[in-house]
């Protein structure tokens, strides 16, 4: 389905993983990031072979939240748009878009323009939302959002790939209109966490995948039962397996893994190792958060750049 799409082939590969990183490129911990000099780390991480910057939906600081952080402070797709506009070909990845707090048409419409301006560089994650203080901030209920969500992807994919879609939906109505500007191909879509849905709604709905951090034999576990599920909606094709990492690099290269918040603190030697395990099990692409690291973010994505990428490059694009 994506063999033309340039940031999805270099991305995934079946029985491969690539690697990526989580804005903002800093090591903040639980406070607001700065977010300076964040387009020449990503320039630099571009240039590394990293192949895809991931960017979060949050609206609201709210202190009262399990995770208080703020995402990249600044609005999900206007800063991921800037993001790509002082890049050449590393990939936007939304993880994800709250689709309950977004209008189908209106995120179609923002979609839409940035896939026209930047060709096969946004990959969309796409989820229920669990941010509470957001829905009540835009008046949205919270307890029915995997109903909203399952309303507005179905509504999402309508305006976005068909033409003078017939559309009938608590979102509005469309009957002889179309979207401009018209897509000739699909932007990958996937899934964030479960959207309040079953497996099989995922398997049957998304293109890939992106799963919260967990230790490999879990997520061994979670990857398969999917798969399974895929299968059983009739996609046998392969379909792609995301996952982030919250990462603290340690400064010994051998030290071994200890367990940090959705992540570990760990050398470069034994993260080369696990990231293999990871492969093994099916991640095909994973992608590091450095909020929680001691060390300056241009200083872990140099090493990174240097001795573990070159171990899990970008995927040759045939075209």
């Amino acid at each position: 389905m994506f063999e033309s799409h340039e940031s999805y082939q270099r991305m995934y590969q079946e029985g491969e993983l690539t690697l990526g990183l989580h804005i903002p490129l800093e090591n903040y911990r639980m406070t607001a990031p700065t977010m300076a000099h964040q387009a020449q780390l990503a320039q630099a991480a571009e240039n590394y072979g990293f192949t895809a910057l991931w960017l979060r939906d949050v609206i609201l600081k709210d202190p009262s939240f399990l995770d208080p952080a703020v995402g990249q402070i600044y609005d999900i797709l206007i800063y991921g748009t800037h993001l790509l506009s002082q890049t050449k070909q590393i990939a936007l990845g939304t993880s994800a878009l709250v689709l309950p707090l977004r209008h189908p048409l209106r995120l179609a419409k923002e979609a839409a323009t940035i896939e026209a301006l930047f060709p096969h560089r946004l990959i969309m994650g796409i989820s229920s939302g669990d941010r509470r203080a957001d829905f009540q901030g835009l008046g949205v209920d919270h307890p029915s959002r995997g109903t909203q969500f399952r309303e507005a992807f179905s509504y999402l994919q309508k305006v976005l790939y068909e033409n003078y879609p017939l559309i009938h939906s608590s979102y509005g109505h469309m009957e002889q209109t179309t979207l401009v500007p018209k897509l000739d191909h699909k932007i990958p879509t996937l899934v964030t966490g479960f959207a309040q849905q079953d497996l099989d709604w995922l398997g049957l709905n998304g293109d890939g995948w992106l799963y919260y951090p967990q230790a490999p034999t879990r997520q061994q576990e979670v990857i398969a039962a999917w798969r399974d599920s895929a299968v059983r909606q009739g996609n046998e094709g392969f379909r792609p397996f995301s996952m982030p990492m919250h990462l603290d690099l340690a400064d010994n290269p051998d030290e071994r893994e200890t367990p940090i918040r959705l992540g570990y603190r760990v050398g470069r030697n034994r993260l080369v190792e696990l990231l293999e395990i990871y492969r093994s099990i099916g991640v095909n692409h994973l992608f590091f958060a450095l909020f929680d690291s001691d060390r300056p973010a241009d200083e872990v994505i140099q090493e990174l750049g240097e001795y573990v990428l070159p171990l899990f490059p970008p995927h040759l694009f045939k075209g």
